[in-house]
């Protein structure tokens, strides 16, 4: 079963702005709240790697490539999390994958959405 939908990615040039969401609609508030989200990303021909994570008391960390571009945040009534990414550069095409990890170490990964940025 799907646990995680991501969303939102797409074609943008250089120096734009993409949103990303991420949906956990089979989560209940008590399994999501708690948990550790993320957003990874995988270039071509290139390990997956951390871009951005926020923790259940709303811990930030960014990849040094995208500190100061990308923004990521969590609506635990909602049960998402977004990652807003301005002053796009080419090198950040990628796949980009929402990930959880519950409270009780279980690991969750999303489909993944594609960004593609463009000179």
């Amino acid at each position: 079963q799907v646990q995680l939908v991501e969303s939102g990615g797409g074609l943008v040039q250089a120096g734009g702005s993409l949103s990303l969401s991420c949906a956990a609609p089979r989560n209940i508030f008590s399994v999501f709240a708690p948990s550790e989200m993320a957003w990874y990303r995988q270039p071509p021909g290139k390990e997956r790697e951390l871009v951005a994570r926020i923790t259940s008391s709303l811990t930030t960390t960014y990849a040094a490539s995208v500190q100061g571009r990308f923004f990521i945040s969590r609506d635990n009534s909602r049960k998402m999390v977004w990652l807003q990414m301005s002053d796009l550069k080419p090198e950040d095409t990628a796949v980009y994958y929402c990930n959880q990890v519950r409270q009780n170490s279980e690991i969750y990964w999303g489909q993944g959405t594609q960004v593609t940025v463009f000179a």
